[in-house]
């Protein structure tokens, strides 16, 4: 860690600063010799949309800066180069969500013939530190690719002096301008308090916060009803915690309701509690150092109240555009949302500013849709390409204990778009084969998919409860994207004895009303 440490300072030393008297010129202290901006290319935010815009620009033999800080949370959450994917989302929820998956592995090994003294503890902090670790090696990795490419990197908080020049503060109070041709905004979205809770922001931490927990969390409550509330009760009930998730409505808005019921009620069967319909009034500690909530039933209006040592807020995110002066650049929000509009091409209202990301109004909250369309955004710009990054169709996998995958639209989306007699859907309940040794439920293994009724009924969508369902929905989601057929997956060959061999032999119709439970090979 002190060479990785004597690396980071030496990569910083390159870098010239301006001191706030010195930089007073503003636009024209950012100009190098003839006038000329600093870069070609200046992209603000080092999340995984950011960094792939760079690195495909910097391929492109263009002059390339980032500039990336990170306010710490509420709490005192602080995290390196990466974004919200690498330091406190995908990476580090995949990594418990299969911590707490090796738990229900090591309570089936006795029925496969291994001898496992039951119960078998869970070491938090040993966890969390191999955790941490790995996603510390990506933020040095990070940088490498940067200086291997030649791409500055400022660890500054940006903000605009106008359409040109960026503005960026370090954390000792030192300034430096930049100035560049194309500015990418890529800065992402931190999670929202509720500002209505007494106590919430002092006392709750978010999802910011609970990947770099040195001590277990204890008893937990979750606040929400989003993927990242279910994603994280989940792990935090499989790794034996004492769980509970409030929710005001329904879960997983946006997606499949009836996939989403099932996700939930597999996690209810499994030990995490559930509070449905219920919203929180006030958060106070104890003398005890417990945390104290009340909550309202939004039903009846009756005040309910319970004790935990942790809780959670996950309702929501707001897009991480607070301190960059937007409006002195000419940069256009969503008045509801305060995300940057922009058109087909990810251009703001300026036209040589750029976003995208999270941070971008009607785009999904995908790492990978930003990676994309960061590259393609650095072709068009650098490469002479004119192709366009295509949001439609898009696959994604919510880590529950029950991994949910899906593709295309939900049924609900395609009966509205469709009508219902226009509209197929084809679906089964089946039981993984490594369930069946240890005698595991599978009540809420179930695949459909959701097609046109017209021959050769077009697939719409496809939705996988089971295990590893990113890995399933990932090889369906090409052909889905390349415009299948339920004839063509029907002429597809499945691999027996698999999860995903279960797609290609959806032969019962929910209009048939037949049993779609699988009896056999």
């Amino acid at each position: 860690m002190a060479a990785m440490a004597a690396a980071l300072r030496a990569l910083g030393g390159r870098f010239r600063w301006r001191t706030p008297a010195v930089a007073g010129g503003v636009r024209g202290a950012a100009r190098g010799a003839g006038g000329q901006r600093d870069y070609d290319l200046l992209v603000i935010g080092g999340g995984s949309g950011g960094l792939a815009c760079a690195k495909e620009a910097a391929q492109l033999g263009r002059k390339v800066a980032v500039v990336d800080y990170v306010e710490p949370s509420p709490r005192g959450t602080r995290w390196g180069l990466g974004g919200t994917c690498v330091n406190v989302g995908c990476i580090p929820k995949k990594l418990m969500h299969q911590a707490a998956l090796l738990g229900g592995l090591i309570r089936d090994a006795p029925h496969y013939g291994w001898e496992v003294a039951q119960p078998v503890p869970h070491d938090w902090r040993k966890m969390a530190e191999a955790v941490q670790n790995h996603v510390k090696s990506l933020n040095w990795g990070h940088r490498v690719q940067l200086h291997d490419r030649k791409v500055k990197y400022f660890n500054v908080k940006a903000g605009f002096v106008d359409e040109h020049t960026v503005r960026g503060v370090a954390k000792g109070g030192k300034e430096i301008l930049l100035s560049a041709d194309h500015i990418v905004i890529a800065t992402g979205g931190r999670p929202r308090y509720p500002a209505h809770v007494e106590g919430a922001l002092e006392y709750g931490i978010t999802s910011d916060d609970i990947f770099w927990l040195k001590e277990s969390p204890g008893k937990t409550l979750v606040v929400g009803a989003s993927y990242v509330a279910l994603e994280c009760a989940g792990f935090l009930t499989g790794l034996g915690l004492d769980t509970t998730v409030m929710m005001r409505s329904i879960p997983l808005r946006g997606f499949d309701q009836q996939m989403s019921s099932l996700v939930t009620e597999h996690m209810a069967s499994h030990g995490t509690r559930f509070l449905r319909g219920c919203t929180p009034s006030q958060v106070r500690r104890l003398p005890d150092g417990q945390l104290q909530v009340t909550w309202e039933d939004c039903t009846t209006g009756k005040e309910g109240t319970g004790t935990f040592s942790t809780v959670l807020w996950a309702v929501g995110r707001v897009p991480d555009t607070r301190s960059l002066n937007l409006e002195k650049a000419g940069v256009d929000t969503s008045p509801n949302t305060q995300k940057i509009l922009v058109d087909s091409r990810e251009a703001t209202s300026v036209p040589h500013i750029y976003a995208i990301g999270d941070v971008v109004e009607g785009r999904p909250e995908l790492t990978p849709t930003a990676v994309m369309a960061g590259r393609l955004l650095a072709q068009r710009l650098f490469g002479g390409s004119s192709a366009l990054m295509d949001y439609d169709k898009v696959p994604t996998t919510v880590f529950t204990p029950l991994e949910y995958g899906c593709v295309g639209l939900s049924e609900e989306e395609a009966v509205a778009r469709h009508g219902q007699e226009r509209v197929e859907v084809y679906h089964a309940h089946y039981k993984p084969l490594e369930f069946t040794v240890p005698g595991r439920d599978a009540s809420q293994c179930y695949v459909k998919m959701v097609c046109l009724r017209e021959p050769p009924q077009l697939v719409l969508g496809l939705h996988f409860l089971g295990p590893n369902a990113g890995e399933v929905t990932q090889g369906f989601a090409v052909g889905i994207k390349c415009g299948v057929s339920y004839v063509q997956v029907m002429q597809t060959v499945g691999i027996h004895p698999t999860c995903s061999e279960e797609v290609v032999k959806l032969r019962i119709s929910k209009r048939s009303g037949l049993d779609p439970t699988v009896t056999g090979c």
